[in-house]
């Protein structure tokens, strides 16, 4: 059973694994811009490369947390909706409706059909980040005679990086979230910047690498060009993943 990959615009992607269909980090608004008083004004800048009334069923949820927009938009709130199944953070199922949320802790894991997935720790931004961007999580995939895959959701902590390797040494398709996210409410970079992407890679030892998070929005500070030279500049390949075109791992 192949693993495959659909980019469809900033943190989202389509992975089809072990029989089931995921979505990570839902956001398939047109391009807007998103005004939250007292906090950051978000400008989303180019259309999904699917929109959600084009999704084959999903099995599968994968937030990394819900409370900005570029993460979970709109339409991606109606697609959790719908009772699909979605795994987040505890503070998630707190503050989110809907019958298919559930909370998970650092290192706690949910099965679904075949596949056993663990949240891991993230961290977005600097340490004490917390109180401006709240708590993220990340998620490691597990299956029976599949590849062990690995979504940061938006980290840029290499430190966690190393103790997810550490728990998990087998990871072989890294999911990371790159493109430098820096908003002024925020200190720091809220996620990897292009070599820090390339160096998680090498801590995870994973054989295939998609990078995700470096297009769309005006507060990603890197681009795809500069996460793809940082990738060729450590002389780690990088999967190429057009906007839309279903890729096999």
């Amino acid at each position: 059973m192949s693993t495959t990959i659909t980019y469809i615009g900033g943190p989202t992607a389509l992975l089809e694994y072990a029989g089931l269909t995921i979505v990570t980090d839902p956001t398939f608004d047109p391009p807007q811009t998103y005004v939250n008083p007292g906090a950051t004004t978000l400008v989303k800048t180019a259309a999904p490369g699917i929109a959600r009334e084009e999704l084959p069923p999903i099995d599968l949820v994968l937030l990394s947390h819900h409370g900005h927009k570029d993460n979970l938009d709109f339409e991606g709130l109606e697609l959790l909706a719908t009772g699909v199944t979605t795994l987040s953070t505890a503070d998630a199922a707190t503050e989110l409706f809907g019958g298919g949320l559930i909370g998970l802790d650092d290192w706690e894991s949910h099965v679904i059909g075949s596949v056993t997935v663990t949240a891991v720790p993230a961290l977005h931004g600097p340490p004490g980040s917390e109180r401006w961007v709240g708590r993220v999580t990340g998620f490691v995939l597990e299956a029976d005679g599949q590849p062990t895959v690995y979504v940061s959701g938006d980290n840029a902590s290499l430190g966690l990086v190393g103790q997810i390797a550490e728990r998990f040494p087998g990871i072989d398709i890294a999911l990371l979230f790159a493109g430098a996210a820096r908003t002024p409410v925020a200190p720091g970079v809220l996620t990897l910047t292009s070599t820090d992407a390339a160096r998680a890679a090498r801590i995870l030892g994973a054989a295939r690498v998609v990078g995700l998070h470096t297009e769309d929005w005006t507060h990603f500070t890197e681009t795809r060009a500069d996460l793809e030279a940082a990738f060729t500049a450590a002389g780690v390949p990088l999967v190429p993943t057009p906007r839309g075109e279903r890729v096999t791992l």
